[in-house]
């Protein structure tokens, strides 16, 4: 059973897709990944959410980026939308930030699937001690990293 399930717009918001199946991979977390328009295919996505047995949706699309308003009109489950970057970047942006009251929708930054997984992990770790003990370890490599440029910044000056 999937854990989360990637809902992409469109083939080519592949790429920040594979931000996500690479952290989601990083937590040996299950995931399920398919393309549905939320345009073009809104009964493939209703069935898709419906159909799911995920805890967490990540939906990923560019230009108006409806999908991930769409996922989360079909379920109370954790959505969380990454806005894909393109020539209208505040399009996708404010369609997955400006969601209606009483839909909401967790965002990330544009491209950001890396980040979209990050909190699907957190928001699974809630009730996975595994997991979120995972989490801890990740944020602490991520300082060392910091303290390891820093230290090479200044040994450079």
């Amino acid at each position: 059973m999937p854990k989360v399930s990637i809902i992409l717009g469109s083939k080519s918001d592949l790429p920040v897709a594979d931000r996500a199946i690479s952290i989601l991979g990083e937590f040996s977390i299950t995931f399920e990944i398919s393309v549905a328009s939320a345009h073009r295919t809104p009964k493939r996505v209703e069935d898709l959410v419906k159909g799911s047995d995920a805890s967490v949706f990540i939906a990923i699309a560019g230009l108006s980026a409806a999908l991930p308003g769409v996922v989360a009109s079909f379920t109370t489950k954790p959505v969380i939308g990454v806005p894909v970057s393109g020539k209208l970047n505040m399009d996708s942006l404010l369609s997955v930030v400006q969601m209606p009251a009483g839909v909401p929708v967790a965002a990330v930054g544009l491209d950001r699937g890396d980040n979209a997984a990050i909190l699907a992990a957190e928001m699974l770790a809630v009730s996975d001690e595994r997991l979120a003990a995972e989490l801890l370890r990740y944020r602490e490599q991520q300082a060392e990293k910091v303290e390891k440029d820093s230290e090479e910044v200044l040994a450079g000056v």
